[in-house]
């Protein structure tokens, strides 16, 4: 049931009748037309802009459009008042019973509540944490991956056939400083006294691998050059920092659908294709770029090189694909790992990105733009930093990383659900304050507990009720009537509403910011029991008011379970 697109299409229905009527002149767009919770919840129910929007291409005042559109909507049974606002607002209240079979739908549909299909089975891919597989995943990877997680639930939610993937990037000179840092462990798991210097990744991590190391080939490495072992342990390391980053994962409740390896695309062709699909476009060049920014001709040196013109495509400046020396630079097969996905047949891709990788949007959108001939959209989107505090200080650094916070300190000292929801309390290209004293208070200033409560709350009455042989009944909701109950309804109605929208923007902190808002509504009806006993859930002289009141805050659940599933976490049934 989603009962503001049903009121727009009454609202859309009513606009045709006045087209027929000649009310209005024919042919008008009704794409703009909208109906939306107002901006202030005494005005009404709901608001359309019908005729603000109309008025101009009509030829006639918002006013006199808004005079003839409400009575015609309130000769609809849902409709009870519409009242016309200011210049032509017009503010719909709905009827008694519109809220209470609004209740039925949400039982009957249970957890399919709130699901649209605006996705349409439309293939996207996901692509989020691809961290360096150098070492265990830390802080700031994990707000990354919570969010590219949520998002790809909320798109599957919202209809859409959703791949996660991460991109390994396991073809890039790191990935030899590692296998240079996993010897050193290896060489001292044979005794030998080493020293890690600068470049070098000095992490306790790395002592079990370098024994693991030890365990699968004993000596044969010992005393040999570096051209001889470096390959096999690369091979070996990566293998076992991808194992750890899995397992990070894993306590994230983070499950991958395919891992892409970047080292596939070198002597394979891959990159060669991919940049040959360019040049048959006429986008690959020889050219001398401008000096950057800052530079002067004076200290800087021009030189040709092999550029791909994505200034054609709405990059600032055309970007180097190989070097003078004829290798090629990082951007090449990161457009040949997107052309791979191109050819897989994916209707939109989606990358998540650190915030530090701000300046290569719009060389990717660019290259992506080319290479689909711009029939696949490239969405990018940016995590800003988490700055993580214990009662106000900085979090210490775990010793067995040696210079960041890892994710398994944080899920190790909250868990992984709050952890994963306070991850997603701000919009992701804010910055994010993360204490990890303050996400474990109980109170209404942790949003984590918010929610929480308020469905440990709900399923406490539930079973109280149960215990008192008391069953819900949806067929009998009169008791359902006092103005702050139909408010809590109302909140609810949004839920499609709001899944969409943050479905269409790529942004699953809307869905977090709602529950907040809902837990607040059903805590504030509760404190009212407190001095209204009408208001009270469980009220046992009165079997058929309380029936109808469970089925109040059973749909109230039902919703907070509903989203906290898309965000990745778990309802609390007790507290």
């Amino acid at each position: 049931m989603m009962l503001f697109a049903d009121i727009r299409a009454l609202v859309i229905d009513a606009l045709g009748q006045m087209e027929a009527a000649g009310t209005l002149p024919a042919g008008l767009d009704f794409a703009n037309v909208a109906v939306e919770p107002p901006r202030d919840a005494a005005h009404g129910d709901m608001a359309t802009n019908a005729a603000m929007v109309l008025a101009k291409p009509a030829g006639l005042k918002p006013r006199d459009i808004a005079d003839a559109l409400a009575p015609i909507l309130m000769a609809d049974p849902r409709i009870e008042t519409a009242d016309v606002a200011g210049p032509g607002f017009l503010n719909l209240r709905l009827s008694a019973q519109t809220w209470r079979e609004m209740l039925r739908g949400i039982a009957q549909a249970r957890g399919a509540y709130g699901r649209v299909n605006i996705g349409q089975g439309r293939k996207v891919n996901i692509e989020y944490v691809s961290a360096n597989p150098t070492g265990p995943l830390h802080v700031g990877h994990t707000r990354g991956a919570v969010f590219g997680d949520a998002l790809a639930s909320l798109l599957d939610y919202a209809g859409y056939d959703v791949t996660r993937e991460y991109y390994i990037n396991d073809g890039g000179a790191q990935v030899d400083v590692l296998a240079r840092s996993v010897y050193l462990r290896y060489l001292e798991a044979h005794g030998q006294a080493v020293s890690f210097e600068d470049g070098t990744y000095p992490g306790d991590y790395l002592i079990e691998v370098g024994q693991a190391l030890k365990s699968e080939v004993g000596d044969a490495h010992l005393g040999r050059p570096e051209g001889e072992w470096l390959a096999p342990v690369r091979d070996f390391a990566i293998a076992a920092m991808m194992q750890l980053i899995e397992a990070d994962l894993d306590s994230l409740g983070v499950k991958m659908d395919h891992f892409f390896s970047e080292k596939s695309l070198y002597g394979t062709g891959r990159i060669e294709a991919a940049i040959e699909d360019l040049k048959g476009k006429g986008l690959i060049y020889r050219g001398v770029l401008e000096p950057p920014k800052g530079k002067t001709p004076e200290d800087w040196e021009p030189r040709e090189q092999t550029l791909f013109k994505s200034t054609e495509h709405g990059d600032d400046v055309d970007r180097p694909i190989m070097k003078s020396d004829g290798a090629w630079t990082y951007f090449a097969p990161d457009i040949a790992y997107h052309y791979d996905k191109v050819t897989r047949g994916y209707d939109e891709l989606i990358d998540v990105f650190g915030a530090d990788h701000g300046g290569y949007v719009k060389r990717m959108k660019a290259a992506v733009a080319a290479l689909s001939e711009n029939k696949v959209p490239l969405d990018i989107k940016l995590t800003q930093l988490v700055r993580l505090f214990k009662g106000g200080e900085p979090f210490k650094m775990s010793k067995r990383a040696g210079t960041f916070v890892m994710l398994s300190d944080v899920v190790e000292a909250v868990g992984r659900d709050v952890t994963r929801f306070i991850m997603l309390t701000r919009k992701n290209d804010a910055p994010l304050d993360f204490d990890i004293d303050k996400v474990l208070e109980q109170s209404k200033d942790n949003p984590v507990f918010y929610v929480q409560y308020a469905h440990a709350r709900i399923q406490s009455v539930l079973r109280k009720a149960g215990e008192l042989g008391i069953a819900i009944d949806h067929k009998n909701l009169d008791a359902i009537n006092d103005p702050a109950e139909f408010a809590l309804v109302a909140k609810l109605a949004e839920w499609p509403r709001v899944v969409e929208i943050a479905a269409q923007s790529h942004e699953p902190h809307r869905i977090a910011f709602f529950l907040y808002d809902l837990a607040a509504e059903f805590h504030a009806l509760w404190n009212k029991g407190n001095g209204a006993p009408h208001l009270r859930f469980l009220q046992e002289d009165d079997l058929a008011t309380t029936s109808a009141k469970l089925a109040l805050i059973d749909a109230v659940a039902v919703v907070i379970s509903n989203g906290l599933g898309i965000l990745g976490v778990t309802p609390a049934d007790k507290m």
